[in-house]
């Protein structure tokens, strides 16, 4: 039987058309819907035109509701963009917004006229349920749809918590309904046709400044080998895909799990490049090690934080400094790339400690030039709604602005929208920042990302880099980062790639 109501899924534009990857949570959606009701896939990453892609879809009457998928940050004004251009030309449509935003930020997503409807955490089935119960005008059942967050009257109304479902990472995705799955194949460092792909889903961790943390609540669900060893054959021989950018949250979790598939990506050898943990590489035996020398594994994106011991404990990483330098150590042994993030200007002690994180960065480059460094600022986010963890809750209650006031976070997502608070949602600015500090980070990141720039640039011409490299080694030698002038005048003509704005 074919499905009568069809489903609008958007991915509203986050990136540029080349950096565009597989929208992964809409075409998850899209196969959570099968059997019950037909979707189609918008991709503003692709069609820069979506928005008025989206309401001509809806004006030509085919589509009984829309789900938008919904980042934080640069995400949040594109998809307000196309909610309120539905709205203004179908009313009466439902619109569905579900994501990292919605989910941390549920209240704020609902205080807005033109969202109907939130659903927070693993969408799939929450989603399903809340168009049976739309479609079929059972609005009584609204209140027990679990993950669902919806008005009664001018309440806001959050339903339990979902389980979390470890179903995902055996679904096999859809790709033939983004149209040619090829365009999503992009030159990086890895290869010259990259994949994005999501193995597994979640992390056991909760990090206090970690959107996953609130999405997932501490859970994780590694896939079953055979469904990436089908996976990435299909990538390979179907659409050629040369090289694997892994989104998985934290791909390498207990060995005992992740042995099976690091076995399948050994037999696939396709260069690729994953999120990690210093601790869960440390716990590696040799024969895991010889595994991922044999995959390919070129790059590793480690979440070192801090210099700090008592701020790792703080934000509740569950890792030391100590560990994140004997990570970089192994991993260069090993032929792997060490990207090390770092989270700058905690509220307490903000230029003491992002001092000593300069000193700690200036360590690793000693010992391993070779190691990328990625630098944002520390910027927790709200707790969930029903999900008050007493150490987020104690941390973002103890917000202070630059002047000392308490920090108030906005209360719709147009308030979330604007520049200020989308570059805290993106650890680019915090409100506690002083001038001075700002100004800081900012020498100190220009000085060191023209002496060291990251190897994942294939776009910038080498002798330009290399110039870079020179002009700037004086500064970075003498700790001489106070208005780098002469580096920002040559960046406007030597565009270098920055990965914390285009990824690889």
């Amino acid at each position: 039987m074919t499905p009568s109501q069809r489903i609008l899924l958007i991915n509203p534009t986050i990136t540029s058309r080349r950096s565009a990857r597989f929208p992964l949570a809409v075409l998850n959606l899209s196969a959570g819907l099968d059997g019950k009701y037909a979707s189609t896939i918008i991709d503003g990453n692709i069609d820069r035109d979506f928005v008025s892609a989206a309401v001509r879809a809806v004006g030509c009457g085919g589509i009984d509701a829309v789900g938008v998928s919904v980042m934080g940050g640069p995400q949040l004004p594109t998809a307000i963009a196309a909610s309120r251009a539905i709205r203004a030309a179908s009313p009466a449509t439902p619109i569905i917004w579900g994501g990292h935003f919605p989910t941390i930020c549920a209240a704020a997503g609902l205080n807005v006229p033109y969202v109907d409807y939130v659903v927070r955490g693993q969408g799939e089935a929450t989603f399903g349920e809340l168009l049976d119960a739309v479609f079929s005008g059972a609005t009584d059942r609204l209140a027990t749809i679990a993950g669902l967050s919806w008005r009664s009257g001018s309440e806001v109304v959050h339903n339990r918590n979902r389980p979390f479902s470890p179903a995902g990472p055996g679904r096999t995705l859809p790709y033939e309904r983004l149209g040619d799955p090829t365009r999503y194949l992009g030159r990086t460092y890895l290869g010259r046709r990259t994949a994005g792909y999501q193995a597994a889903l979640g992390c056991r961790f909760r990090c206090t400044f970690c959107g996953v943390a609130a999405m997932f609540r501490g859970k994780t669900a590694l896939p079953p080998a055979q469904r990436l060893d089908a996976d990435l054959e299909f990538l390979k021989t179907q659409l050629g895909a040369d090289s694997v950018l892994f989104f998985d949250h934290n791909f390498f979790d207990r060995e005992v799990d992740t042995v099976p598939l690091l076995e399948v990506l050994a037999k696939h050898a396709l260069p690729w490049w994953c999120f990690a943990r210093s601790d869960a590489l440390l716990n590696l035996s040799e024969r895991s090690w010889a595994l991922v020398r044999k995959s390919r594994l070129r790059m590793a994106y480690i979440g070192a934080e801090s210099a700090s011991d008592s701020q790792l404990h703080d934000m509740r990483k569950g890792t030391s400094s100590n560990q994140t330098l004997e990570a970089v150590k192994l991993c260069r042994s090993q032929g792997v790339i060490p990207e090390l993030s770092f989270m700058l200007a905690p509220p307490q002690d903000p230029e003491g400690e992002t001092e000593r994180t300069f000193e700690f960065i200036r360590h690793i480059k000693q010992l391993h030039p070779q190691t990328e460094i990625m630098i944002y600022v520390y910027a927790p986010l709200p707790p969930p709604p029903l999900d008050p963890s007493p150490q987020v809750v104690r941390t973002v209650n103890g917000l202070r602005d630059a002047a000392g006031r308490p920090l108030v976070f906005p209360r719709t997502a147009d308030e979330w929208a604007h520049p200020q608070w989308l570059r805290y949602w993106c650890h680019t600015d915090v409100p506690w920042l002083s001038a001075r500090l700002r100004e800081r980070i900012h020498d100190f990141t220009t000085v060191l990302g023209c002496r060291f720039p990251t190897v994942t640039d294939i776009r910038s011409p080498s002798v330009g880099k290399a110039g870079l490299r020179a002009l700037a080694s004086w500064r970075y030698r003498l700790r001489r980062y106070d208005r780098p002038w002469e580096l920002d005048l040559s960046k406007k003509f030597i565009r270098l790639w920055d990965p914390r704005l285009a990824g690889l």
